[in-house]
């Protein structure tokens, strides 16, 4: 493996693993947000007791991916900061509401509420806007102006292959956050959660499907060399074609004790569901970071620099890694924590 291709493949795997983490932490601030009024149910409380501590761990890999962006990529990191100023400040000053609120919600009672409204809002919104990300780096939506690379925003917004991707970021989030709040009521011994979870996330699936769907439609006419290279990799998708099928059973087969499903191999296997579409659209993107012009060649750092950054990265994570499985383990597993009362 080419000292390039062991980077993109280490700056892949940082922004899929933020994507997983964030889709589940924007969704259970949506569902904390969308069930606060419904005094029947106790699937506020669970989403807020997972996402009390998973947020700040998410943040990490939002670092984690700009550094290496910048690292590792400092030509394309250049482009994508000119594209993206208005998008991703957009998502930066959202993050910021969000976080603040979130920090908020907890220790202000009387603006509990309306400070977890405008949480569930921003968290629902932000995962449009990062997939957005994407479809611009698909081509056609980048015009070179005066010698200034501008992003088309009307001609982007107004994209039927950006709206789908749109489409399928929102139903992703709600449906991995549910099927992961599922897995947690089943743990918490809530029934009544977990029922509602399980319901959500058996709607919100096939949606997720659909807009996946949709993706690979119109990025048959808006990005034909990338709809080319997926083709490539087409037992890939029909391999996570079948793993959706899998979620999909998991979740209405019997369980133990009269519980319907096994949610724990759902959250399994919709993460591999997920990894193997990465995969198959990360090696068709190659060697485009931006198509046309910046490729993973032309815009690679100093192979020396780029030895040295990766034993750092490397350091790092040995450090980093025992930290993450004790808070796994903690938080996610500690059956007292998850049965606690807020």
């Amino acid at each position: 493996m080419t000292d390039v291709i062991l980077a993109i493949t280490v700056l892949w795997g940082f922004i899929f693993i933020y994507a997983v983490m964030a889709t589940m932490d924007f969704g259970a601030g949506f569902w904390s947000m969308l069930y606060i009024k419904n005094e029947k149910t106790n699937a506020t409380n669970i989403a807020n007791r997972y996402l009390s501590p998973t947020w700040e761990v998410t943040n990490v890999f939002v670092v984690a991916v700009v550094v290496a962006i910048y690292s590792f990529f400092p030509s394309a990191a250049y482009t994508l900061g000119t594209v993206l100023l208005i998008p991703g400040s957009i998502i930066l000053l959202l993050l910021a509401v969000r976080s603040g609120f979130l920090v908020f919600s907890h220790i202000v009672d009387d603006y509990h509420k309306p400070l977890t409204y405008v949480s569930g809002i921003s968290g629902f919104i932000i995962p449009a806007f990062l997939i957005l990300v994407l479809p611009i780096t698909h081509g056609g939506f980048v015009d070179n102006i005066d010698g200034v690379d501008t992003l088309m925003l009307g001609r982007l917004l107004t994209s039927p292959h950006a709206l789908s991707f749109i489409l399928f970021a929102i139903s992703s989030t709600l449906f991995l956050s549910s099927l992961l709040l599922a897995d947690f009521s089943k743990v918490a011994n809530d029934r009544h959660a977990y029922a509602i979870y399980r319901r959500d996330a058996l709607i919100l699936g096939p949606v997720s499907l659909l807009g996946a769907l949709l993706i690979m439609v119109t990025m048959r006419y808006e990005a034909t060399w990338l709809f080319n290279g997926m083709m490539d990799y087409i037992v890939w998708l029909f391999i996570s074609a079948g793993m959706f099928v899998v979620t999909g059973v998991a979740l209405v087969i019997p369980g133990k004790n009269g519980w319907t499903g096994l949610p724990r191999l759902g959250v399994v296997s919709a993460f591999i569901q997920y990894a193997l579409a990465s995969y198959a659209y990360g090696r068709a993107h190659l060697p485009y970071i931006i198509y046309p012009n910046v490729t993973i060649q032309n815009a690679f750092t100093d192979p020396a620099s780029f030895r040295a950054l990766f034993i750092t990265y490397i350091v790092g994570f040995i450090i980093l890694f025992p930290g993450f499985i004790y808070f796994w383990r903690l938080f996610m597993k500690d059956e007292k924590y998850i049965k606690s009362e807020n």
